[in-house]
């Protein structure tokens, strides 16, 4: 399914790039991208493959933990919301679907990936760091809740609800699992969670016009998350609380956190010195070779 997606994302970026940066920014394309690849942003990158990795590796942490698809709380979800999420599907078509599905699947991620880099190339350095300190929180609390509690999607736990999604193409279903093995990633949503990020951290900014956008994008993905059969009201409703929670860390506690990393590594350089200061005095003397 990457291979679908990548391209359809190249172009939508490259689109995107003269609708949403600002002129000024163009005018200095040199200087921006020449900050963009340099050592300023070089930890943001990595935060972004340590998500990755870990996302990818989810499979090899549940068995490693021997949590096979036996345990399945979406039992919880019927007696919390019964059937409630079906009223999404009574006016299903075709067309909503297959507009729904493209949302789910590109808009979410052009969402997530073009804020990344529109903020890099902006040098909106203060909202960058919040934006990756709030991606990688979300993760890291989301992780463990589809490790030990796990949530099947509705359109296969609820007979009134419809896979719309996975039975548009098994293209899509077998890219799907890839990052979802068991279909069961629903508590807290994590494309509720992280677009409502997203889109808060944007609003942070003056760019106004990625403002509208990421709005609109982000209402639509709540939609396609309930319609599309896959993730329950409760949910949503768990993806909109851990955005906040994470937006309130990454915004309050920005300067501390970014801090930590720099105390690490020059308690490490200040350590490190002593060491060999200590290795050149008893080499001097003798005692050592």
């Amino acid at each position: 399914m990457s291979l679908i997606m990548t391209p359809i994302l190249i172009c939508m970026i490259a689109l995107a790039y003269y609708i949403f940066v600002p002129e000024e920014f163009k005018n200095n394309n040199k200087k921006n991208y020449r900050w963009m690849y340099s050592l300023d942003t070089l930890p943001y990158f990595l935060s972004a493959c340590f998500v990755y990795m870990l996302v990818k590796s989810q499979l090899a942490i549940a068995n490693f933990l021997d949590k096979g698809t036996y345990t399945n709380y979406a039992g919880y979800m019927m007696l919390i919301e019964g059937d409630a999420v079906s009223y999404f599907q009574n006016f299903a078509s075709p067309m909503l679907t297959y507009i729904s599905a493209a949302v789910y699947l590109i808009g979410f991620s052009f969402l997530l990936i073009f804020t990344f880099l529109l903020l890099m190339h902006t040098q909106k350095l203060e909202v960058l760091q919040e934006y990756t300190i709030a991606f990688v929180a979300i993760y890291l609390v989301a992780l463990p809740f589809y490790i030990y509690v796990p949530v099947s999607v509705t359109g296969f736990t609820l007979p009134t609800v419809a896979p719309l999604l996975y039975d548009l193409s098994p293209i899509i279903l077998q890219g799907v699992t890839i990052v979802d093995p068991f279909l069961d990633n629903c508590f807290p949503s994590l494309h509720a969670a992280l677009s409502i990020m997203a889109m808060l951290m944007i609003f942070r900014t003056d760019l106004t016009r990625f403002k509208i956008f990421s709005l609109a994008t982000t209402i639509a993905i709540q939609f396609t998350i309930l319609y599309l059969g896959i993730h329950w009201i409760t949910d949503m409703i768990g993806g909109f609380i851990l955005a906040m929670v994470s937006y309130f860390i990454a915004t309050r506690y920005r300067v501390t956190i970014i801090r930590l990393p720099e105390t690490i590594m020059s308690t490490f350089e200040r350590r490190t010195e002593l060491v060999d200061a200590v290795n050149s005095a008893l080499l001097s003397k003798g005692l050592i070779k």
